[in-house]
């Protein structure tokens, strides 16, 4: 009884701290490259572009422009909306 009031053992405590990885490794950069949620309420640039087209076209017209100037590169997540936009401009001419 009196063990469990003590904690965990450090034993335990090693074992479970060899488990864990860091979120910034030094050795692979890109392991917390995408933490951050994407703009615009979390759906991304395009898919916020996409929505806001049907009110006003000139959304999806700039969406494509990021979409042919290869914005996605930046961020690999964006690439989908954005060509749901360069889609939707070619469909409305």
């Amino acid at each position: 009884m009196g063990r469990m009031d003590q904690g965990p053992s450090t034993d335990v405590v090693d074992d479970i701290q060899g488990k864990y990885v860091q979120i910034r490794d030094e050795e692979e950069p890109q392991l917390g490259m995408f933490d951050k949620p994407l703009p615009c309420c979390g759906c991304g640039i395009g898919w916020f572009s996409l929505l806001l087209g049907f009110a006003c076209p000139l959304m999806w017209y700039f969406a494509s422009i990021l979409y042919i100037g290869k914005y996605y590169h930046k961020d690999p997540r964006e690439r989908s909306g954005l060509a749901a936009c360069a889609i939707a401009v070619s469909v409305n001419d």
